[in-house]
């Protein structure tokens, strides 16, 4: 019986054959791969040395090594015997390519011939894939292939010319011939560029092993290509934390740009390297032999060895990978400081953000932050490691999902924990493997993450980095300095942390840190002792619980931390017992201390006397205890205590911070002057407030005080000190009178002022106060106007102000970098800013050459585009003025009136400029068109170009309101534009309405306005027509860009297209140029305590709408399919506010898609369109005229939204644009009982098989019962 017949009957020999093909090809496929690594060489040079050696070959040769590629000549050194040596039969064994220069005398020389013979054998051996290319030199490819002339090789009395041997020499000049060669002609500089070239190409070298299953690596291209194009940045340093993925990157980068150099190095593993014995001198042997071709082999130190390669890297066009980078003295040692080619390249790999590297003046260097793998790229990896795919396999989801959450993006990581899981299948062994790493990290992980934790220079760093992932993490970073500053060096520390990539600043000051390394120290810690209580730092509250009950304390712990709730969260089953304070009597060298919400019972006389940070949340007495040792305290936080009274017990000279927040008991502040360096004070809700000592007044350190919801303390008796910078006195309802004017003419440091929720009308003149940056009146119903703010404010927030109509500063020019308004609904002139009126408020010599629009006063047009200015106001037709153009938008009507001069049925159009009539001047134009609505996002620009030469470009006008038609309907733009001065007579001026979306033109016109006299002055300069400093707002091409929109932003959340900025300027200019713009125009100047300030009220109150909205702007690039239910609420503690932010901010940052949240207000508006909402129960919703509920887009994910309300009760449907399906809420949005919202899952209905993800709840304040629903939604709905 054949295999054959055997292999269709039997099923199980069948197999066998098979897996035995299998491993054939794969030694097949690993016998080639050797060969391949085996090769020392890539080319052999084949070469008659009476023709060529000292000429073309020798050019030839040196052209190979200066494009990288490693080539083996003989020399006139070695001794040539009768034999064919060894030495050179086996480097043509060991090399990828031959080259085999054909010359005249070629033929005649036996050692040649064997050379040849010996490169054909080798060609001809399977899968050894040997390259072969023959030069004919001065000689003709048919003369070798016929063996005619010199190459007519014969039989000779010989012991070399025997027939064997010229048979087979004949055989291989045949097979040469026929070979693809290159005939020289033309200049041979050219010629051995076109040789070489072609070696390279068919060699394709990959001088790096990239590592399997590469994941994530297309997404750094558009960085990287920028500046590889750049000729004017030599270095790349790629850092992040360890295990991020720099040395794939590097090698990655490497790999694909290879060729393009003459030489290349990579040097791999520096910092280890360097801890050798003669690292260095290694390193630079290795670097300098890399780039000179093998032209040094030994260097005889190191300080010997710089200034040659300073030399080499002069001459060579070159790419070197120096990887992992510790020190500046190593990047020193291999580089030196001296200018290198133009165009090399040197990557460098680092843990350490650093600028001091790159202090020389040669050295231009982009730095580049590794990012880390979002939820997509991560689940790829880890799936690619444990099941030899992209995808998990059935079953494995959920623990898929866990994995990737405790990794957060990290690719060593990934890779360590999907290797290890490969081993075992079985959902059980995945689940007890991550229980295991909650507790102990993987031995690899922990060791590469380590390294960056041994290389801090100093034990005092290493005890910083220690105490902060313990204790710290969440916290405020200005807080923690003042906690660990004297021991610890915490401001030099923290910069260095990190710097070296160890910890990290959010954009609200709080510190956090990747998992993985908070993970890593508290790994060092345990390794301390098996036994919690012989550990220097304990964090586990139920660890803490444990020692304080058996009373196990120890000198070795310095800091101890308890939190009663979260223990009770983490264990339903839990009981608390009387703990006495006598538990805390070993604790000697204690000095950070958490016992949140925990009765202790007993004398306080033993606490450490070393304690500097005291945390009791939910603290139990009314007063403080008087036996309560607190003299090195630097911080204190009793919030939601009970304490009715605060009165130190002793002089506190050391404590900075004292935070009461939330202790609704307390009633009395006394003897405050007892703590005379206080700088930050929290009083924040504490409702039943009546009474603060006077001596508040005295103290002169300071600087913040927060009475937030002091609403007691209406009319306050005591005096504020001078040396503060930020106050809060929201929801305090306070009123202006005679015995508390609100002038604070004391308070001259003044940064920051929150007067929130005032009851006062008006406020005096704050001119004194030029320090002031930010000032937060929102919600004070009853103010009417602000009058001379300071002209260096950076920040004005007046949100819900309905009765304020007016806005004035000391200087005319508007110069805010934010300015907060929704809903002052009154609000009509900011001046520098705008001025917006109802024309049945205007009269006849407000309105000039426009006073016919008087007629027409009552008619109603819904206006767009700012919606902070649109929402809740009348739509009787309005008047905008801005940059001192006057604009308005009317219903379709037909009016003598506006027949326009020139006329066009497009949107465009030009005119030449006449003549002037008699005794008229030109004082401006009106610009007018007719259009309807084409979609739901509206943008354009009115662009007039004056075709002047005398420095004054286009005008580019986008209104801050405009009307929008119903659908079907149209609209007219009526404007008035003041710029006679910048037109002469014979001008050619274009008029054109530019269109981003949402709009159709149907006709436009222009109409020329003259004056009565000559008012206008002859040197009147064109910022001055248009009213105030445009400067802020003039582009690089000398054109204006009146626009307070940030349309830059619409672009990056793919709200229009990125095209839009060429379809405005043309391709003069790139779009970056309006990146970041703001109401104020491009930010050039921002004040220092500016970027300090703006997001004061996250750090003090916690999160709230700013946070939300900030976070799902780091989301709108995102790719991934999931959908996260944030809330937004007032938090229980710090602690969980911190925790509930981390966990928003590692969701985003991984790739979160979009967010629905939940709140009590309105977000930012849509450009052109209807309100962002942020929520699907909002409060502030049944406010929103019904016109603007139909359709809306969340403010936060953009989808659109078709709203209805039935019986109080709010639908949504939603349309997913993203994956053109419906998104379903299987749960209806609902409070429970208590108040508190549940959470919700989501599901894809339709194709899509990708999973949504179902994210734990935040807690939430009580909300209306109102319900949400999301259902399926065509694409033509959402349009109609």
């Amino acid at each position: 019986m054949s295999i054959h017949d055997l292999a269709t009957k039997d099923k199980g020999f069948k197999q066998l054959l098979l897996n035995l093909n299998h491993l054939k090809l794969i030694l097949m496929a690993s016998s080639s791969s050797s060969i391949v690594m085996d090769c020392i060489y890539d080319v052999f040079l084949s070469f008659s040395g009476k023709d060529t050696r000292n000429s073309f070959t020798d050019h030839l040769y040196h052209g190979l090594q200066r494009a990288g590629l490693r080539a083996f000549r003989d020399n006139e050194g070695i001794n040539r015997g009768e034999e064919f040596q060894p030495l050179f039969k086996k480097a043509i064994e060991e090399s990828r390519a031959s080259i085999v220069v054909l010359s005249k005398n070629y033929a005649t020389s036996t050692w040649c011939l064997d050379e040849l013979w010996l490169i054909m054998e080798q060609r001809r051996r399977p899968n050894c894939n040997h390259f072969v290319a023959p030069i004919f030199y001065g000689v003709e490819p048919t003369d070798v292939r016929n063996q005619r002339g010199n190459f007519a090789i014969q039989v000779r009395p010989s012991s070399k010319w025997t027939d064997d041997n010229v048979n087979k020499w004949r055989t291989a000049l045949m097979e040469v011939a026929d070979l693809a060669g290159h005939v020289l002609s033309g200049y041979e500089t050219n010629f051995i560029k076109e040789i070489v070239d072609t070696v390279y190409n068919k060699l394709d070298r990959k001088q790096v092993c990239l590592p399997l299953n590469i994941t994530g690596m297309t997404s750094h291209d558009k960085e990287i290509n920028y500046w590889l194009e750049h000729g004017h940045l030599e270095f790349l340093v790629i850092y992040g934390m360890g295990g991020s993925g720099k040395t794939t990157l590097a090698k990655y980068i490497f790999h694909s740009n290879s060729k393009k150099f003459e030489s290349l190095s990579f040097l791999e593993d520096i910092g280890r390297t360097c801890e050798g014995s003669n690292g260095l001198l290694v390193l630079q042997e290795q670097l300098l032999n890399d780039i000179s071709w093998g032209k040094w082999r030994k260097i005889p130190g190191v300080s010997r060895g710089t200034p040659l390669i300073e030399e080499a890297l002069k001459m060579n066009k070159a790419l070197i990978v120096l990887d992992d980078i510790v020190e500046r003295k190593q990047l020193i040692g291999l580089l030196g400081t001296r200018k290198i080619n133009a165009h090399s390249k040197i990557i460098i790999t680092t843990r350490e953000n650093t600028d001091n590297w790159f202090s020389f003046p040669y050295w231009r260097c982009q730095k580049y932050e590794m990012k880390l793998l979002n939820d997509v790229e991560s689940s790829q990896l880890l799936c690619q490691h444990a099941f030899g795919s992209k995808t998990p396999m059935s079953g494995f989801k959920e623990c898929v999902l866990n994995a990737i959450h405790y990794c957060e993006g990290n690719p060593l990581a990934l890779e360590v924990l999907g290797s290890s899981l490969s081993q075992n299948s079985t959902n059980e062994y995945w689940k007890n493997q991550l229980n295991i790493l909650e507790k102990d990290m993987h031995f690899d992980i922990q060791k590469v993450l380590q390294t960056s934790y041994e290389s801090l220079p100093y034990n005092s760093l290493k005890m910083l980095f220690l105490h902060i992932a313990c204790f710290f993490i969440g916290k405020d970073m200005d807080y923690v300095v003042k906690i660990l500053e004297p021991d610890y060096s915490a401001i030099s520390g923290i910069k260095t942390l990190i710097d070296r990539c160890l910890l990290s600043v959010s954009p609200n000051k709080k510190l956090t840190m990747h998992r993985l390394l908070q993970e890593m120290g508290k790994n060092i810690v345990r390794q301390e002792s098996d036994l919690p209580t012989n550990r220097s730092r304990v964090w586990l509250s139920s660890d803490s619980y444990k020692i304080l009950r058996q009373k196990k304390g120890s000198e070795t712990i310095e800091g101890l931390a308890l939190d009663m709730k979260k223990l009770s969260e983490e264990d339903i089953a839990f009981k608390s017992s009387n703990l006495e304070t006598d538990a805390l009597n070993n604790m000697d060298r204690l000095k950070f201390l958490q016992l949140n919400f925990l009765e202790l019972n007993g004398s306080f006389d033993n606490f450490s006397e070393d304690l500097r940070w005291l945390c009791w949340l939910g603290f139990s007495l009314k007063t403080i205890p008087p036996n309560l040792n607190m003299r090195k305290l630097v911080a204190i936080d009793l919030s939601y205590s009970k304490l009715e009274v605060f009165d130190p017990p002793m002089v506190l000279t050391s404590l900075r911070i004292l935070n009461l927040k939330d202790s609704h008991g307390l009633t009395d502040i006394r003897n405050i002057s007892m703590i005379p360096h206080l700088e930050t004070l929290i009083l924040w809700n504490c409702c039943s407030l009546v009474n603060v000592c006077n001596t508040i007044g005295d103290l002169t350190s300071l600087a913040l005080l927060n009475m937030t919801g002091c609403n007691t303390l209406t009319k306050p008796t005591f005096q504020f000190p001078s040396s503060l910078h930020r106050l809060f006195l929201k929801d305090c309802h306070l009123e202006c009178t005679d015995s508390f004017p609100l002038s604070f003419n004391v308070q001259l440091d003044l940064l920051y002022l929150n007067l929130g929720n005032g009851l006062f009308e008006s406020l005096p003149c704050y001119d004194h106060l030029e320090k002031l940056r930010v000032l937060d009146l929102s919600f004070c119903t009853r103010l009417k106007c602000l009058t001379s703010l300071p002209s260096n404010l950076a920040e004005l927030y007046v949100y819900g102000c309905e009765l304020l109509e007016r806005i004035t500063f000391q200087a005319p020019r508007f110069t805010l970098q934010e300015f907060g308004y929704l809903g002052c609904i009154c609000l009509y002139e900011v001046e520098g800013f705008f001025k917006l009126v109802p024309i049945t408020k205007l009269d006849g010599n407000d309105l000039g050459h426009m006073k016919w629009l008087q007629q027409y006063q009552y008619h109603e047009v819904c206006l767009v585009g700012d919606d902070e200015l649109t929402v809740g106001r009348s739509w009787h037709i309005q008047m905008l003025y801005e940059f001192n153009i006057m604009s308005t938008s009317l219903p379709d009507i037909m009016d003598p009136n506006m027949i326009p001069k020139y006329k066009s049925k497009s949107s465009s159009l030009c005119f030449d400029v006449p003549g002037c009539p008699q005794n008229k001047r030109l004082k401006g134009i009106n610009v007018t068109f007719k259009y309807g609505i084409s979609g739901d996002e509206c943008a354009w620009f009115c662009k007039i170009s004056t075709g002047t030469a005398n420095g004054v470009g286009d005008l580019m006008y986008n209104p801050k309101v405009f009307g929008k038609p119903e659908p079907g309907n149209k609209c007219i733009w009526l404007s008035y534009w003041p710029i006679g001065y910048m037109m002469k007579v014979g001008d050619t001026v274009n008029v054109s309405i530019v269109l981003l979306s949402g709009l159709e033109v149907h006709e436009c016109g222009v109409s020329l306005v003259y004056s009565d006299n000559e008012i206008l002055e002859n040197n009147m300069e064109c910022v001055e027509i248009l009213g105030g400093d445009l400067s802020g707002f003039l582009l690089s091409t000398g054109a204006y860009y009146l626009c307070r929109l940030d349309f830059f932003g619409l672009m990056e959340v793919g709200r229009l297209s990125h095209d839009w900025f060429r379809i405005l300027v043309g391709d003069t200019t790139d779009h970056t140029e309006v990146r970041g713009w703001r109401k104020t125009g491009r930010p050039e100047n921002v004040y220092q305590s500016f970027t300090e300030l703006k997001t004061i009220r996250c750090i003090i109150h916690g999160p709230q709408l700013e946070d939300i909205y900030s976070i799902a702007e780091m989301s709108k690039s995102s790719t991934s399919d999931k959908t996260a239910l944030l809330k937004d609420a007032d938090m229980a503690s710090g602690s969980e506010i911190s925790e509930a932010r981390s966990r928003w901010s590692n969701e985003i940052r991984r790739g979160t898609r979009g967010i629905l949240a939940t709140g009590a207000r309105l977000c930012r508006p849509v450009a052109g369109g209807s309100p962002f909402v942020s929520c699907c129960t909002c409060n502030m919703l049944l406010q929103v005229p019904k016109k603007n509920t139909e359709k809306m887009r969340c403010a936060l994910c953009f989808r659109v939204m078709l709203v209805s309300i039935v019986d109080k009760r709010l639908v949504l449907n939603v349309y997913n644009e993203a994956n053109k399906d419906s998104v379903q809420i299987k749960d209806d949005h609902k409070t429970h009982g208590d108040g508190k919202w549940g959470g919700t899952e989501f599901s894809s209905k339709g194709d899509d098989t990708r999973d949504y993800f179902d994210y734990e709840s935040i807690e939430g304040p009580s909300l209306p019962p109102y319900e949400s629903t999301v259902s399926h939604t065509s694409e033509d709905e959402v349009s109609s």
